[in-house]
C-alpha cells in the first residue's frame, strides 16, 4: 500500500506522489508517515523531508521552511512557507 503525498508551498504545487513513507521535521522532532496513519497535525520546523520510495531507499530530500503537515484519511500534505531539493 503507497501513501499519498502533497508538498504545497504559497507559490505552488511541489509534489504529489505515490510513496512508502515521509519523514518530516516536526517542532516536537522528527515523525515517519506511513499509508494507515491516524489523523495527525503538527508544525513544522526548518530542516528536511525525506521521502522513502520503499523501506529503506530515500529516493528525495527536501529542505523546508516552517509550515503544516496534516495527516488524514487521504494521505500526508505538507504547508510549507519554502521548500528545495536539498
Amino acid at each position: 500500500m503507497a501513501l499519498h503525498f502533497e508538498l504545497v508551498t504559497p507559490e505552488k504545487l511541489l509534489r504529489s506522489e505515490e510513496v512508502y513513507m515521509v519523514v518530516v521535521p516536526g517542532t516536537e522532532g522528527d515523525f515517519g508517515v506511513l499509508q494507515g496513519h491516524a489523523p495527525f497535525m503538527s508544525v513544522v520546523r526548518t530542516g528536511e523531508l525525506a521521502i522513502y520510495s520503499g523501506p529503506t531507499t530515500v529516493s528525495a530530500r527536501i529542505r523546508v521552511e516552517g509550515g503544516f503537515a496534516e495527516v488524514s484519511e487521504k494521505g500526508l500534505t505538507v504547508l510549507a512557507e519554502s521548500a528545495s531539493e536539498a
